[in-house]
């Protein structure tokens, strides 16, 4: 995970051709206590290279030119992309130049916000239509068994798994982790979807059964 900018607030900067768009990013950063807005520019080249020497840890950018997006791979900071884009290959290309979250251009706040937070904590979050992209080139590879899943679940997916059995909230989870309240959802939704479970008890149930959670 990211280290907080002077272990303050997140560093935040935004760009959008749009002045209207742009003015509603800033609304949704400026609205957060956790957040910083440490720039707005009218254009990507130009946060670029505010970026270099900012130190942000999250850019947000609205814009659907790819090639715009592709200029700078190696800045630090995750980047979160509301775009109209949709086709595959695209999307690989933008979720391989630092690219961790890509939700449509009228997205909601709170999806933005989400967003902000997942690439800030090194997760990656797609909308259902820019997963759906993905899943139609990759959907014809065969499925994994009940053993691969389980082996898919990371450390940390353990780790929250675990405080879930012993009856943690998410709020305890976070605060023993140093992640955010939405990163442990987060989390807990893809424990849910590896172990093809409903609800945390039928979670903690079959990591018991797969010998995920010690008893």
């Amino acid at each position: 995970m990211a280290k907080r900018s002077g272990g303050g607030a997140i560093k935040i900067a935004v760009a959008a051709t749009s002045a209207v768009r742009r003015a509603g990013l800033e609304s949704i950063i400026r609205n957060d206590p956790q957040f910083q807005l440490a720039g707005s520019f009218g254009g990507v080249a130009t946060l670029v290279s505010f970026a270099r020497n900012a130190e942000l840890d999250v850019i947000v950018i609205d814009s659907d030119s790819i090639r715009d997006l592709l200029l700078e791979p190696t800045l630090d900071a995750g980047i979160v992309l509301l775009t109209d884009v949709s086709d595959a290959r695209s999307i690989s290309r933008l979720l391989r130049s630092r690219v961790r979250a890509i939700l449509p251009r009228e997205s909601d706040p709170d999806n933005v916000l989400s967003a902000i937070y997942a690439a800030y904590d090194g997760l990656v979050l797609l909308s259902t239509s820019t997963a759906a992209s993905l899943a139609a080139v990759y959907g014809d590879q065969p499925e994994e068994n009940e053993a691969e899943l389980s082996e898919e679940i990371t450390s940390r997916e353990m780790d929250v798994l675990r405080m879930i059995a012993e009856g943690f909230v998410n709020k305890d989870i976070a605060a023993r982790l140093g992640i955010s309240e939405h990163t442990v959802k987060f989390h807990i939704s893809s424990i849910l979807h590896k172990l093809g479970a409903s609800t945390r008890t039928e979670a903690v149930t079959l990591g018991i059964r797969r010998g995920i959670i010690p008893i």
